[in-house]
């Protein structure tokens, strides 16, 4: 009996035969995330269904040196939860539930394999907003936001994953449970050790059960599509409604080349705005519209504002958000190789024309669309590779990317986690010293290396250029 056959036989004891699936009997999405990398069928799929589940087969990995890597809803778009052949998974979808929903302190206590749709309908449902929204709602589990530390829309208001959680049950990979929840935003006893696993990527824990803040729900909001003559102007406006107003919902910018495309697919509908204006915001307000409406007249008084549209209903309202969700039809209609960093707010507009001018210097005819959540620093850049010579130069443009990124002393990922995909360009945002740290962190939590191997410091095979 070889080892991989002695530790499935120990994980069937421990969590049950229905619970341990080999072969062909795993399915295909548990291959690969929304990336599309490197799919490979892992040594076996392991589906528990409590914590002490997780800790037994973790502990049992562990002995074995038999490497795991966890799994949600595997919309991830950095290749954070995929397997190689050797790999055991261990996916969280039957640990899902609302365990409690509290009033009085705001929370919602949640199983990690539970949706994010689900946690939002369930905080509607009580009167409060979960306010965390990502366009895989309906597929991602909450375990795999907090591994990644996931962004979306609303982070200007509300901001990242990691400042909604208040408390987590986090299984090591020895099997040790952390119980680290906790109701209280004031709780300052020694380490916030539920900090070290916000963002990981399963490389230091799993995360089994979630305490999550819930916010009240906001009155009707005010959905406005901006035209500006230059990025200086989004910053201006921006700051301009936080005086007035209130930090938006969202605060979405378009650069002209976004902007078209987004239009173009909406068929036959005319556009909102002309499509010859450099930039364009769409920002969503729950304060007062009359405030709202009298900051646009200043803001167009000031240059800052070329011309505006505001929704007058919902489904107006929906129409406009249509453009900017065009990302949703980038894998259909594009080969897109996808960026997601984040700069100084302030140097994002440098950026932009800085990575424009060395991609058509490199590259004459290339098309790339730039897009973002400027008010929290995130930009989205993508390059279409059919407009690229073929084979595409993936490794060259990223390398072209992301050292624009470290000069500018930015971030190569801003939301959507390092996963594999973005190792080797780590440093140009972590410093040596920093990073050794970090491997310091990874032994003290996994000394013999079982939990998502590869991944974030780039222990495993190196990507080396793929189109995705």
């Amino acid at each position: 009996m070889n080892d991989l056959q002695h530790t499935l036989e120990q994980l069937c004891q421990a969590l049950g035969d229905d619970a341990v699936i080999t072969g062909a009997d795993i399915s295909q999405r548990h291959y690969s995330d929304w990336t599309g990398h490197a799919p490979a069928c892992p040594a076996a799929l392991l589906l528990p269904r409590t914590t002490a589940q997780v800790a037994s087969a973790l502990r049992i990995c562990n002995v074995a040196g038999q490497a795991v890597v966890p799994q949600g809803g595997m919309t991830g778009l950095a290749g954070g939860a995929v397997p190689r052949a050797s790999d055991i998974v261990l996916s969280l979808e039957r640990l899902r539930g609302i365990e409690e929903i509290d009033p009085a302190a705001a929370t919602i206590s949640v199983w990690a394999g539970t949706t994010l749709e689900e946690i939002q309908q369930a905080a509607l449902n009580a009167g409060f907003v979960f306010p965390l929204d990502l366009g895989a709602r309906g597929s991602c589990q909450i375990g795999g936001n907090i591994a990644t530390n996931a962004g979306g829309n609303a982070v200007i208001r509300y901001g990242m994953t990691r400042d909604l959680v208040l408390g987590l049950e986090v299984v090591l990979a020895d099997g040790r449970v952390l119980d680290l929840r906790n109701k209280m935003i004031k709780n300052n006893c020694g380490y916030d050790l539920k900090q070290c696993f916000i963002g990981s990527e399963g490389t230091l824990g799993i995360v089994t059960r979630a305490v999550l803040r819930l916010a009240p729900q906001p009155g009707p909001t005010s959905t406005l599509l901006c035209a500006l003559p230059n990025y200086a102007s989004a910053v201006s406006l921006l700051r301009r409604i936080q005086r007035s107003v209130g930090t938006p919902q969202a605060y979405e910018l378009m650069w002209q080349d976004f902007f078209r495309l987004g239009v173009s697919w909406l068929g036959n509908a005319a556009p909102p705005l002309s499509l010859d204006y450099p930039l364009y915001v769409l920002l969503e307000s729950a304060g007062s519209q009359e405030q709202l409406e009298a900051s646009l007249e200043e803001a167009f008084g000031a240059g800052e504002v070329l011309d505006a549209v505001l929704a007058s209903s919902q489904s107006q309202a929906r129409g406009l958000w249509k453009i900017r969700e065009a990302t949703g039809e980038f894998p259909t209609r594009m080969t897109p190789l996808n960026f997601d960093v984040s700069l100084p707010i302030g140097l994002i507009g440098d950026f932009v024309e800085r990575c424009r001018a060395r991609l058509d210097e490199r590259w004459p005819g290339n098309h790339s669309v730039y897009f973002g959540h400027i008010g929290d620093s995130n930009l989205h850049l993508t390059v279409d590779c059919v407009s690229l010579p073929q084979p595409a130069p993936i490794l060259d443009i990223e390398n072209l990317v992301y050292s624009a990124v470290g000069e500018l002393g930015g971030s190569v990922s801003a939301e959507h986690g390092i996963g594999l995909l973005k190792c080797e360009f780590l440093h140009h945002s972590v410093g040596p010293e920093a990073l050794a740290v970090m491997r310091q962190l990874k032994d003290c939590f996994d000394p013999n290396g079982i939990l998502n191997p590869g991944k974030i410091l780039g222990r495993g095979p190196v990507y080396t250029g793929v189109a995705r």
